[in-house]
């Protein structure tokens, strides 16, 4: 919907997947082949499996920002239980960290993503625009922690003039 400063660390990698799909348009991204290809999807088969993560990812982004499921889905857990991880030492300095156990799986990306944002406390600044038309990933900058759209300058503007034309009305 709009453009905003990527988010922090693995965590660009989770927004850039919800984002992959324009919840107003139907148009998703993820349709083409070069699109697949920045997820590491490049077998057809692959693509729903990729679908029903992003749609629990989104889900769970609106939890972190205190908005209701837009639908049905998997709960995020049961999808990430399976993805293969081990943990790296490095042996230069001794930090640690999960890393996906094999390249390219798309789940295990996104789990050691999620896992990094947990140790930096970012995990819950990554939120879903409350819209219902949008319901796009972004990564909330502000002090409090409390924001509620995308954009202030679209999705926030929308909302405070519908509610001002409400009180009118």
């Amino acid at each position: 919907m709009t453009v905003r400063s990527p988010a922090p660390g693995g965590l660009e990698l989770v927004r850039a997947l919800v984002n992959t799909l324009d919840v107003d348009t139907g148009a998703d991204c993820l349709d083409t082949p070069e699109n697949r290809a920045r997820f590491g999807l490049a077998e057809d088969d692959a693509l729903p499996a990729a679908r029903e993560l992003r749609e629990s990812l989104r889900v769970t982004l609106l939890a972190h920002a205190g908005h209701p499921p837009h639908r049905a889905v998997t709960p995020l857990g049961e999808l990430l239980r399976s993805a293969p991880l081990v943990v790296t030492v490095d042996d230069a300095d001794g930090s640690a960290a999960l890393a996906p156990a094999r390249e390219g799986v798309l789940t295990a990306r996104i789990a050691a993503a999620i896992a990094e944002a947990l140790v930096a406390g970012t995990w819950s600044r990554l939120k879903a625009c409350e819209a219902a038309d949008c319901l796009w990933a972004y990564y909330d900058r502000s002090p409090a922690g409390r924001g509620r759209w995308c954009s202030m300058q679209v999705c926030g503007a929308r909302a405070k003039m519908r509610r001002y034309r409400a009180k009118e009305a």
